[in-house]
This record gives C-alpha cells, structure tokens and sequence, in this order.
C-alpha cells in the first residue's frame, strides 16, 4: 500500500528547468536528443520522478538570460539547472558583468525560493590569461557565495574531442551530449536530494 506522501509526490514529478543557451538548447539536434530531454531520461532511468524543461536559447549571453529570467522560469519550479556565460567568454565581454548579471539572476530565484544548480563554463585560452583567470573564477566563487551546488565545467569530457562535437568544434553532439549527462549525473542527483530535504 502507498502512503500518502509517497503518492502525493508520484503525481506530482519535480520539476526542473534548464536554463541557458545553445548547449542547453541543443544545438542543431532533435529536441529528444538535447540535454534537459537526456538527462531526465538518465534521472528517470535511476528512479527519479522528474521532469526537466528546456529553457535553452540559442546565442544567449548572462545579460539575455537575466533579461528573460522572470518569463522563462514559472511559479511552482522545484529547482533550476543555469548554465550561461559561454556566448560571454566567446564575445571576450567583461567578465564582471558576466558575473554581476549571474548573480542577479541567483538573487532573483533565491527570493522565489527556488534553488540553482550552477554549471560553470571556462574561458577559451585564445582570450589571454588575465581573462582566463577572471572569467574562471566566476562560478566556483559564485556557489560558494550563495551555498549552491556546483558543476564545474558543463561541457567537462567533451571540449577537445571531435568525435563528441559537431563540425563546428563547439557544440556536442548526441554522444557529447550523452557524455556531459553521464558527467553531471552524480551532481544531478544530489541536486535532487538537496532539494527533497533542504
């Protein structure tokens, strides 16, 4: 017999939003093979009653991501998975704005009492080292700051590797996404717990 927790909680699935840009978009792949579709499937897979919307959007840099914070993520969101900042990195625009328009939008869905797994991006070395330093320090410095879970590099596996990427040599491909998903699973799930028992 199910208790009444147990099936107040089976009819209502978690629900997570992957926020960010063309990586959590899914970039010139199928909407099933994107990585909020990928990862709710490897979640589901494990157990997990969860459901991950795709509020991904192609090109998005930190200061489009703040300007459509409020929109993108409705009322009754359990948790939010952000990842922006590569477009900014890509762009070479200053990497404290970067974080300043991050931590605006962590400060905002703080207040609506929704907690933010925070998926950090790196800087590529073309830019020089004093932009590295500084842009890379953002998102552990960020989590720390605010207590939030942290996964350090999205595209952690797959950066470097052309059997995972597109021809582009940016973007992941079905396996690279299936290789980032296999990578942020451990934190994906204790991102889950974090937010069943805060």
């Amino acid at each position: 017999m199910v208790s009444m927790p147990e099936r107040a909680f089976a009819e209502a699935p978690l629900k997570l939003v992957g926020f960010g840009d063309s990586l959590m978009a899914g970039y010139q792949l199928q909407g099933d093979q994107g990585f909020p579709a990928q990862l709710q499937a490897a979640l589901q897979q494990r157990g997990h009653d969860v459901e991950i919307i795709d509020a991904g959007v192609s090109g998005d840099t930190t200061s489009g991501g703040l300007a459509r914070l409020d929109w993108s993520i409705p009322d009754g969101v359990d948790g939010v998975i952000l990842e922006l900042g590569a477009n900014d990195a890509l762009r070479g625009l200053p990497p404290e704005t970067s974080r300043e328009n991050l931590e605006a939008m962590i400060s905002r869905l703080k207040e609506r009492g929704i907690p933010v797994l925070l998926a950090g991006m790196l800087a590529p070395p073309n830019l020089g080292t004093d932009y590295e330093t500084a842009f890379n320090a953002i998102y552990p410095e960020l989590a720390s700051e605010h207590e939030l879970l942290l996964y350090p590099f999205f595209l952690d596996g797959v950066t470097g590797n052309s059997a995972l990427q597109l021809p582009d040599g940016m973007h992941p491909n079905a396996s690279g996404i299936n290789k980032m998903v296999e990578n942020i699973l451990p934190v994906a799930e204790q991102f889950i717990e974090q937010i069943k028992n805060p």
